[in-house]
């Protein structure tokens, strides 16, 4: 599978990136949004391409030959820092691009999909050292696993699962995403679902061991302070915790932002066809007064 940038025409058209304008894509992964601003910028324009995942920044390095794109493999938690050290000045725009990828589900092998037999990691750094979804799964207890469970993916049957879950790990770990994916399927009653059982709590895992909204939290502050004025935020987040965040953020900042979507952006019927991942992409902008 190829990944398909989300929602790339309404992008380009409300920050409508110029020649010489400076760009942070907080969120690079196959580079789709980088590489799109990066042709309406160039060539006096900059663009800082900021990814944790390392394989996704070396393959966009191939891509970015002869371009001016900075590429960093960090968190966009360390915005300010990782702005500061390469002296690029004041932004135009700033765009993230929440959640995971295709790449993420088809071929990094770290257990995202419930589809798939692979180890449970779930990190998008893929970092050893750090907690992963196998840590959690096989040593939280089993209230705190399932309040995760509930407050990450809104999963109602929280509870059963998380019981479930404690039940087999004292057969033995729980190792692959296929395993869990089975287990927290045998604690739901109906044969018949709308999504798959599993589907909200892979969410919830993925979103506490990568820190998803701690990072979000603690990067849409330091927006204020690097965006030049008229420089525009662009958002794309792709489940209700995520868009609560950035939309009370823009509220509680009304005085420093104008908000451009009212209603958050979201994809034609046309791009859900050609890439259902995108479904529940809802886009929120701001430009800095």
């Amino acid at each position: 599978m190829i990944h398909k940038p989300v929602l790339l025409n309404e992008i380009i058209e409300i920050l409508s990136p110029k020649k010489g304008d400076i760009f942070v894509d907080g969120t690079a992964n196959g580079g789709g949004h980088t590489l799109a601003i990066w042709e309406k910028i160039k060539p006096s324009g900059k663009i800082i391409a900021i990814d944790k995942d390392k394989e996704a920044t070396k393959s966009l390095q191939k891509k970015a030959k002869r371009k001016n794109i900075k590429i960093v493999c960090a968190s966009y938690a360390d915005l300010k820092n990782i702005i500061d050290k390469q002296d690029f000045g004041n932004i135009s725009g700033i765009l993230l691009d929440l959640g995971y990828s295709s790449f993420h589900i088809e071929k990094s092998k770290r257990g995202f999909s419930f589809q798939k037999d692979e180890p449970l990691i779930m990190r998008y750094d893929a970092n050893k050292d750090e907690l992963s979804a196998y840590d959690v799964i096989n040593s939280m207890p089993e209230k705190e696993l399932a309040d995760i469970i509930y407050k990450y993916g809104e999963e109602k049957n929280s509870r059963k699962i998380a019981k479930k879950i404690v039940q087999k790990r004292k057969e033995k770990k729980i190792e692959t995403s296929l395993e869990l994916a089975e287990i927290i399927k045998s604690a739901f009653s109906k044969k018949r679902y709308k999504i798959h059982p599993a589907t909200k709590t892979f969410q919830a895992l993925r979103i506490f061991v990568n820190d998803e909204l701690g990072e979000l939290e603690r990067f849409l502050p330091q927006v204020v302070d690097v965006l030049k004025k008229k420089g525009k935020l662009a958002v794309i987040s792709f489940h209700s915790l995520e868009d609560r965040i950035v939309k009370r953020f823009l509220k509680e900042k009304k005085d420093v932002f104008k908000i451009l979507t009212k209603k958050p952006i979201t994809p034609s019927k046309e791009e859900i066809i050609k890439n259902p991942r995108s479904r529940s992409a809802k886009l929120r902008v701001a430009e800095k007064i």
